[in-house]
């Protein structure tokens, strides 16, 4: 589907990794360069291998300007932003009028998170209306959803899903939802 969508067009993708590639034409946006815990899990994936960081920024604080890429993608990322309300503004805000926002997102009942309660909607807004400012990111799953809880997300901001699947088609432990920038 990431193909389909976009092929020939230029983007940003969130901490993209190396054992798993979309090969597009990307740069990679990570919040660090430094060894975590999840570019070991890419190294040992991938040879001793990286994925080269392009820009080193916030997931939700990129440093481009308004309206510059033709879609921001990410693949099991989203999850670890503890406001996606105000990561995925801030996604639509660096991509241009009909550009996408591609995300494969973990689907709780095939990963890990399986036992954890799912994020409803009521929590994503307070966080968002109200920051916790003691808040200190460590980077993990701050959010755990199925399919229909990140469709309720979108329709209440009122972002467009042009394209959706229960089952990502890449691994196939997480759904896809595209939202496209009007």
């Amino acid at each position: 589907m990431a193909h389909y969508l976009l092929d020939n067009l230029q983007g940003i993708e969130i901490g993209g990794s190396l054992h798993n590639p979309f090969c597009l034409n990307t740069i990679n946006v990570d919040f660090t360069n430094e060894t975590t815990i999840y570019k070991q899990h890419e190294n040992k994936l991938s040879n001793g291998s990286f994925l080269k960081v392009d820009v080193i920024a916030s997931g939700d604080k990129l440093p481009f300007n308004n309206e510059t890429y033709d879609f921001v993608i990410s693949s099991h990322a989203i999850e670890h932003f503890y406001d996606p309300i105000k990561t995925i503004k801030e996604w639509l805000r660096v991509v241009k009028i009909g550009g996408y926002v591609f995300m494969i997102i973990p689907h709780k009942e095939l990963t890990f998170d399986k036992d954890k309660n799912r994020t409803k909607l009521n929590e994503l807004l307070k966080r968002h209306k109200n920051p916790d400012p003691n808040f200190v990111d460590n980077h993990v799953h701050h959010n755990v959803w199925i399919t229909e809880d990140v469709i309720e997300l979108c329709k209440n901001q009122n972002w467009k899903i042009v394209k959706m699947s229960d089952r990502d088609d890449k691994v196939g432990n997480g759904f896809i939802i595209v939202i496209q920038k009007l």
